[in-house]
């Protein structure tokens, strides 16, 4: 044990004078945070002004068709071949044309001229305009009052409750994007850690250095020592970037969102309202936050994720996968004298990894379908899909179950890789394949 332990100390002290390690643990959160920034500001203030010129051969939409802060229209009685040669030179950064025959629709009814391509945002409130004018057009010349079927309209606002087996209501997120985010850095972090393993042990099989630390230690106190090095390694690099992490978006969150999170607040204060009047309410009190629902229901959905739960499952679920592809890792890079001939084993590892999050992408649609919850128990896809399907709401037997199955696979693998190791760790110029390896399975 002692001899573990100092193997363990070895790898984190080796990796702690990496200068660019102790950079990016410091870095990464500040990339991370400084890209939501960017984010949020470009969308909160895009000052981008569009200068469009209007060609309305329908004669249908003027001065209906309107711009907004940021897009300003201007018709024009040009012809269209004179002002697709001169729209750029009066100052227009778009020529929108509209064709005769707008009503009867298809392709060409409209054309969009630019020197520089105008952004998906503009083109939808174009678009979205124009739809609702011929809409209206459609309507009124079959006799029918646009008022009335835009009165009918309702925005509904879908509350999600889970409830127990009692009936009685749980507290749990829905945020099934959140969830597919935290599969994606298990996926990240599994991949990055377990490489490093592979890395670790295939510089010492190549520069000779195993061979001296061999004479004192087993080769399975090596691995292992190694394993357990870079996995003490990692959850400390997470609590770091976890606490940087989380001060940075909570100064951003306040500079950014202090508005909304006002106006959520007075929402949720007109929700009650109306819940205590019941059928005698007054629903035109919420009218006015219509316009911010989705706004609303994903600040509601993010206040609602249990975080302190998520990040146990994290550490857990990244342990136990770690743990159990690392020593996958190690048995590779005991086995090869060369990067370039790793190839051949470390994909058919990293195969699973990609499966799982291929499938967590599924947990958004169907976070309780049969695919999805298979691929959470079995321990090659588990960690990344069970992590995925965790702000949804998992039964604790199923994480439990899930769990014990992915510590239980590890002793197994370390196992099989223990043998690998100690005699690939002493192999030298030979070019390995998946028929040697099964041999050294049976070495004594």
């Amino acid at each position: 044990m002692k001899k573990i332990r100092l193997i363990i100390g070895r790898e984190i002290k080796s990796k702690l004078r990496n200068k660019t390690f102790l950079i990016m643990t410091v870095l990464a959160p500040l990339l991370i945070t400084g890209f939501l920034a960017f984010i949020i500001q470009l969308s909160q203030s895009d000052n981008t002004n569009q200068q469009v010129m209007v060609i309305d051969d329908s004669k249908l939409f003027k001065d209906k068709l309107t711009g907004n802060d940021y897009i300003s229209l201007s018709y024009s009685n040009l012809k269209l071949e004179d002002a697709v040669e001169q729209f750029t030179n009066k100052g227009y950064s778009c020529l929108l044309w509209i064709s005769p025959n707008i009503i009867q629709g298809g392709a060409g009814a409209t054309k969009l001229y630019f020197r520089k391509s105008p952004g998906f945002a503009f083109q939808t409130f174009i678009k979205d305009q124009m739809e609702k004018i011929i809409y209206e057009n459609k309507l009124k010349s079959n006799n029918i009052d646009p008022n009335i079927i835009s009165n009918s309209k309702q925005v509904v606002k879908l509350i999600l409750e889970k409830v127990d087996d009692k009936g009685k209501p749980e507290e749990q997120s829905s945020f099934g994007t959140f969830g597919f985010l935290t599969g994606a850095l298990m996926f990240m972090f599994i991949l990055m850690y377990g490489m490093m393993v592979f890395r670790s042990v295939m510089e010492e099989k190549t520069n000779r250095i195993v061979e001296v630390i061999i004479s004192s230690v087993k080769p399975f106190q090596l691995m292992l020592g190694k394993i357990l090095g870079v996995a003490i390694l990692g959850l400390i690099q997470f609590l770091i970037m976890g606490i940087i992490t989380f001060i940075l978006t909570t100064v951003l969150s306040t500079i950014f969102l202090k508005d909304i999170s006002g106006q959520l607040k007075v929402f949720k204060q007109q929700q009650e309202l109306v819940k205590l009047q019941g059928s005698n309410a007054n629903f035109s009190q919420l009218e006015k936050f219509d316009d911010k629902l989705e706004v609303f229901d994903l600040l509601e959905k993010i206040e609602k994720i249990n975080f302190f739960e998520v990040f146990i499952c994290f550490i857990l679920y990244f342990l136990g996968g770690y743990l159990f592809y690392s020593s996958i890792m190690a048995a590779i890079g005991s086995a090869v004298d060369s990067e370039s001939d790793s190839q051949q084993f470390i994909t058919p590892v990293t195969l699973p990894l990609m499966i799982g999050y291929l499938i967590s992408m599924k947990t958004i649609l169907e976070p309780d379908s049969t695919l999805v919850f298979w691929a959470s128990i079995i321990p090659f896809t588990s960690p990344i899909v069970m992590m995925s399907r965790i702000t949804n709401g998992v039964p604790l037997w199923e994480l439990i179950f899930s769990l014990t199955s992915l510590f239980a696979s590890f002793f197994i693998t370390t196992w099989l890789a223990a043998k690998i190791y100690r005699t690939g760790i002493l192999m030298y110029g030979k070019k390995t394949s998946w028929k040697e390896i099964g041999k050294w399975l049976f070495y004594k």
